[in-house]
Order: structure tokens, then sequence, then C-alpha cells
């Protein structure tokens, strides 16, 4: 049997795992774009900001090829799938052929049409060599100060390195306020002020109109949409990630936003499977298909993607939106619906602007279907949890439930942990462990 597989983050190496643990000598090919074994995206950050080595990167030795029996083949394009004769055009104009193959080719940064704009001077910042090449620029150029267009998660993760770097940050964002895709306006200000504190600028309602630069072709100033200026050496458009579908959608497999597949992660075609950010899988809350870019999907998304590419057969479970991260040293999580449109929810809050602590909680039909964490992520974990698993909380909210303090305020207590559930889902989850041990 031949496997291949386009793409090396993640959810390939999973794929890796769940394709050997039901095949031990298949051949696996391993085709990357990339000069590197693997490495974890989300630390990218931190390696430009000077806290991690290149080193410290990856998240699986660089034994695992080999104690794998893999074939990696880096620095390499795939061009074009043949999807009837089922073979792999390089751009490097090798032909691989394949029995099952794995589309694992990630995300492409969304590029702003910005007048003057040119791949020397304004930077993307969604894999390692964009950090590697931004890092080079600001030694090179003593860049002083940076414009990041976009204030998502991306934007204000390659902000916080910047300004370890010494650079003076600005961001740019056409939203009335940043975060707005995972955060509402009240977590989005506590973070806005923790940025204010340390220097950072921001720009909202706005966005890049043009470019001016000076006779060496470095970039001096942006001109913004509303006809203002801001003096910069550096920008760095960081407005979101789309699936890289390209070569799927040439291939005649059929896609929405993403690589469309079904639970066991198999495209339209048969023996070609999709997993990791440029698939369409499905939404645990919202029953649709969508890409979720998330780390813990794709990693999921590849095993199940590998253990079925092998002759198995297990079905992907679904995932939700989902972010934890550190932002100016205040820890944060966004589960789910955090910004709920229509009827039916409900809306639970707690706030401490001194401590820069929030609680958000939305529910429907007595579940949590969203949450929203700022300061004090301690019950992140338990919250979660009753997402995935649908939990009916009804009993909790009242004393007889296991709550002392009764009525749906109780979700919000410090004290609110396994005793404070449902006795079914707590002997659900004793069954579990259980089971585990």
């Amino acid at each position: 049997m031949k496997y291949l597989i386009i793409g090396n983050s993640v959810s390939a190496v999973a794929a890796i795992e769940g394709i050997r643990s039901q095949d031990k000598k298949g051949e696996i090919t391993v085709i990357s774009n990339e000069p590197y074994y693997n490495y974890s995206r989300p630390l990218i950050s931190y390696f430009l900001g000077e806290k991690i080595l290149l080193k410290d990167m990856s998240f699986r030795s660089k034994d695992f090829y080999e104690k794998n029996k893999i074939k990696l083949i880096l620095n390499v394009n795939a061009d074009r799938v043949d999807a009837k004769k089922k073979y792999v055009v390089l751009s490097d104009k090798r032909k691989l052929n394949f029995d099952k193959l794995l589309i694992a080719s990630g995300g492409v940064p969304i590029i702003s049409e910005i007048k003057n704009s040119d791949p020397d001077s304004v930077f993307t910042f969604t894999n390692l060599n964009d950090a590697v090449k931004m890092k080079k620029y600001i030694k090179t150029k003593k860049v002083k100060k940076a414009a990041v267009l976009g204030g998502g998660l991306i934007g204000l993760k390659v902000t916080e390195a910047l300004i370890e770097l010494g650079v003076k940050v600005t961001i740019i964002e056409l939203a009335d306020r940043i975060l707005a895709a995972s955060f509402d306006k009240k977590a989005s200000n506590i973070i806005q002020k923790a940025l204010e504190k340390i220097g950072c600028g921001l720009i909202t309602n706005n966005t890049v109109s043009e470019i001016i630069k000076d006779k060496s072709g470095n970039i001096k100033k942006l001109v913004l949409k509303n006809k203002k200026t801001l003096d910069t050496d550096l920008l760095i458009t960081a407005i979101g990630v789309n699936p890289n579908k390209k070569l799927a959608e040439e291939a005649a497999l059929k896609t929405d936003k993403g690589i469309l597949v079904d639970v066991y992660m198999r495209t339209n075609v048969k023996d070609i499977y999709a997993a990791g950010d440029c698939a369409s899988a499905r939404d645990l809350l919202l029953s649709v298909n969508r890409p979720i870019a998330i780390w813990p999907a794709a990693a999921r998304q590849g095993k199940v993607a590998g253990y079925n590419m092998a002759g198995g057969r297990k079905k992907y479970a679904g995932s939700f939106a989902m972010n934890s991260v550190e932002l100016c040293g205040i820890p944060t999580i966004s589960v789910g619906e955090t910004n709920p449109a229509g009827k039916g929810y409900e809306v639970l809050e707690e706030k401490d602007d001194k401590k820069s602590l929030y609680k958000k909680l939305v529910l429907k039909d007595n579940k949590i279907v969203g949450v929203i964490l700022v300061g004090d992520i301690d019950r992140g974990g338990i919250y979660t949890g009753l997402i995935k698993e649908a939990v009916d909380l009804s009993s909790c909210f009242s004393a007889e439930g296991g709550s002392a303090s009764g009525g749906k305020g109780c979700l919000l207590k410090e004290d609110f942990g396994l005793i404070s559930l449902p006795k079914e889902y707590r002997k659900h989850l004793v069954a579990g462990e259980a089971a585990i041990i």
C-alpha cells in the first residue's frame, strides 16, 4: 500500500501515527513545501520574540520519520493531483503515485489589496518561514516601528513578539475592536487596555489603502482608509487565513469554504482524504461542516484519517471553535458561541475591571454553548466538557441539584465543579475514569 500525504504539520504527523497503528509496512511519503522536519505553529510568535530557539520548535523528534519508515520530501510544492490516475505532480516535475492520499495542506494567509504592496515589503505571519524572514528583516533594516493590519489572535501574537524585540507597534483593525471574532466587547476591552499599558497603539474602524516608500524601496508611511498617515518601518498583514483548497478544487473534489469531508475524513473521491485547516469537517455545536483552524481539531482529524486510510473505521466526532491563549500576560479562553445571534440564548456574566477578570457563559435550552474566560481560566476545562457533552444543567439550578447557591448564577461561582453537576453526568465521568484506569 502506498500512502501519500501532502503537508507536514500536526494533522499529517497524526495521520502517520494513525496509519502505523494499523499498517506497519505500507510505504508512506510526506511532501512539504517547508524545509523543517516539523514544528509547533502556536510557538512561532515565541520564536520571533526570542523566547525559544529554533531547535525547540519541534513537537516530534527528528528520528520520528526514520522510526516510522517515512520518506520525507522537503522544500517542494504539490502542484497537481490526478484523482483518477492516482498521482501527484511536484514542483520539481516528479510524479508520485498513491493508493491512498491525504491532503493536509493547511491554510493560506488572506492578503489585502494595498497600493504599492509587494512580497518584499509586506509580511504575513502564518508559518515559521514568515517568522525567520521577519526576524532577519527587523535586524537588517533596524526596524523601530511596525504596523500590524488585523487585531485577531494572529495579529496580537505577532504584536507581543515585536514588542519583546523593542519595536513600537500600532494595530490597525477594520472592526470596532480587537478580537472581534472570538471575544465580545467587554473581553476585548480588557486586552486592549493591557496592550495600551505596554505602549501598543490601536486604530479601529480603519484599514491600509496605500504604502509610501523611500528611494531605496523601504516602507516609510502608510495611508489609511480615512486618508490619515502612519509612520512605520514594517507592515504585517494578519487579517486571517483561508483553507488551502486549490489542489482539491483543481482535482474536482467537493469544496465549500474548505475541502468537504465525511465523518471518516473522506472526500467525495474514493481513496482521497483531507484533514486539518484545509478541511471542512463537522462542527459539533452547529451540526454543519466548516473549517475550524485549531491545533487539537487538526490532530484528531489527522489521526482519524490515517487510521481509516489503513483500513480502519473510526468516526470523527466533530469539534467546535476554541482558543486558549495568553495575551499581555493575561490568560484567556473562548469556546463555542461567544457572540450569539438569534433567539433562545441567555447570557451570564461577571466582571472585575480592577483585576482584569471577566467570565461569560452563553446558554441555550439550559445547556452551555459558549464561554469566555479572561484572567481566571481555572474552570475552562469543566465548561468545555459541558459544551462538548451538551449537558442539560437544569438540575444544577437548585440546591437539590448539588449547588448550594441555587439559580443559574451558580455556574459562575468559584466553587462550581464536579459536585455541582447533575448526578447522571457525575456518574458518567466516574465511569469514564474507571474505564481509563
